[in-house]
This record gives structure tokens, sequence and C-alpha cells, in this order.
């Protein structure tokens, strides 16, 4: 994902979701939006039709040309730069369908991916969840916000258990929104709903709980600053960090077998030499939070006070 766009580049917005999740809905919206009008022209493509149609008076209003791409073997880098050479647009919008693979997408040259955002129906994605994370994951990976819509009468329990499974399978620092019919559902989670209590001396983390504790205290660093925690991980350790500063964390499955991820936080030990590259340990730490290159900006840093050799977990990290 792009953090600017030069002069001589086109921004490319990517919206993607199943069919009827809300995808023109959203863009609509969007494009009547100030903050989002720009002069030039703007090319709209869609890889998909839903019972929501862009109407020819908006797309005039708006300055769009909207072309649509029938099917997926159609949609290739030489098309795109066909379709970049016709219109000559300043913005290119694309409506992805989600049944295609992400993965395979290439853009002309001068396009820039500059943000990508998913859209889930919240009536239809208890199912997605069970049977098609295979699909949702190269959906999800570079998205940077996913929007569930259609919410009402979801309870916190459901609204909370949806946010824990699909953050991990989303860009890092990426959000999820929960909407229902009057708008964003606040979706702070509490230290009662955690599966562990924040409150006690040391916070023990099961290895079941390892992957909500990861998440939790990256979204939210400042809970944990300052506790100690308990954990069994498995050592990382790399030329590019000094030598007492080690990853201690666990392979974890976001999606399924073919998306698995090392996570985990940056540790110090002056004992870590004793350990080998790969040793599984149980480990006592405080949380700190500290600048530091590897995350970009600040994150939560881990001060071992205690580490010793344990068993190996086998089981990957779920969600």
């Amino acid at each position: 994902m792009a953090d600017y766009i030069n002069d001589n580049e086109v921004p490319v917005f990517l919206i993607n979701g199943f069919l009827e999740a809300g995808k023109t809905a959203f863009i609509k919206y969007t494009m009547g939006e100030e903050y989002f009008q720009i002069d030039g022209r703007t090319l709209l493509i869609v890889c998909e039709e839903g019972e929501v149609e862009y109407k020819t008076e908006e797309l005039k209003e708006f300055n769009t040309v909207m072309v649509v791409a029938e099917e997926e073997a159609e949609f290739t880098r030489s098309w795109l730069e066909g379709l970049a050479e016709r219109y000559k647009p300043e913005r290119v919008i694309i409506e992805f369908n989600g049944m295609w693979n992400m993965d395979r997408v290439e853009l002309p040259e001068d396009w820039v991916l500059y943000q990508q955002v998913t859209i889930m129906d919240g009536t239809t994605l208890p199912q997605y969840l069970a049977n098609m994370k295979s699909l949702m994951g190269p959906m999800l990976r570079n998205s940077e916000l996913c929007i569930v819509n259609r919410c009402d009468g979801r309870s916190e329990e459901e609204l909370i258990d949806w946010k824990r499974k699909l953050r991990p399978m989303l860009l890092s620092g990426s959000d999820v929104v929960m909407e229902n019919q009057y708008g964003e559902i606040p979706m702070e989670i509490l230290p009662e709903e955690l599966p562990y209590d924040i409150s006690q001396d040391v916070i023990e983390i099961k290895p079941e709980d390892y992957g909500i504790w990861f998440f939790d205290t990256k979204d939210n660093p400042e809970r944990y600053k300052g506790k100690t925690v308990e954990f069994t991980a498995c050592i990382m350790k790399s030329r590019e960090l000094e030598k007492d500063v080690f990853v201690p964390g666990r392979m974890a499955m976001t999606c399924c077998e073919a998306d698995m991820t090392f996570i985990g936080f940056l540790a110090h030990s002056p004992e870590i030499s004793h350990f080998e590259n790969y040793a599984w340990v149980k480990l006592r730490a405080k949380v700190d939070i500290r600048m530091r290159q590897e995350y970009q900006g600040e994150g939560p840093f881990l001060e071992v006070l205690s580490m010793v050799r344990t068993g190996e977990i086998a089981e990957p990290v779920g969600f």
C-alpha cells in the first residue's frame, strides 16, 4: 500500500468482498463525499454486477467512466494497460469480484495500489468464516480496512468473535469496523471479555489464547504496558537484531495452511545466548512500549524476567 502518490502515478482504490456484500453502495457513497472529489477523470472497473447499479447521471456528475470486466481471464495487466491508454484516468476504482484470485492481479506500471478495503455482509459472514476462509485470506491480506455491515441483531459476543477471526487476516495495522443501520458500532474489547485476567500480577497466556493476546496487545499496547505476562513460545533470532534481542513467537494459521506466518514481539534478554535458534521456552516478561525500526514506530517490547526450556507446541495458532 502506497503512503503517497507521485505526480506521474495513478492511485488505485480496490474495493473487494463477496457478491451482494455492499461494495457498490460503499463506492457510491464514497464518490459523493466532498473529500473524494477530484478534477480529473475516474475510471471505475466493475468485476461483478449486483442488485445495486451505478446510474449514468451519477457517473457523469463525478466525471467517471465505468468499464465492466465480464470474466476473470479478461482482467489482465495488458487489458488494464489498454484501459489506461484509452481513458487516461487520474484515479482508478476497482470493484473486485470476491471469487476471483487477488494474488493474480497485476496493475500497470504507473498504477499504484493506494487503498484496499474489504466489505463483508454480517448476515452471511458466519458461513464464510466456517467454510470459505481460503478465499477470504487473499481478499483480506492487503486490506487496510474491513467493514462488516448489516450487523443488526448480532450479540456483542458474536461481533467480538468476528473481529478476532478477521483481524489476523488483515494487513498489519489494519482495523475491522462493524456497522448496523445506525452506523458504526463501538468495538472496544473490554478486559472481562478476554480469556485471561489482566488484573493478575502475572498474566498467564494459555497456548490456545496466544493469538488473542498477541493481537489485543498489538492493538491496545497501553493496556499491557508495565504488566508481566507468561507464555510458551519458539525463539527466533536474527542477525539484523542486537545480540541480546530476539522474537519469541508462534506460527499462526490466519486462514488456511497456505497462509502460515510467525507472530511475536521483540524481546530482550542477556541470557538469550544460552538458547539456540528455534528452541521452545516458557518465558515471563514485562511489557514495555518502545520506538523500534522494525515496527516503523512504537510497539510492544518484552523485557524478559525468566526463561526456561520447555516442550514444543505442535499446533499452530488458530483464530
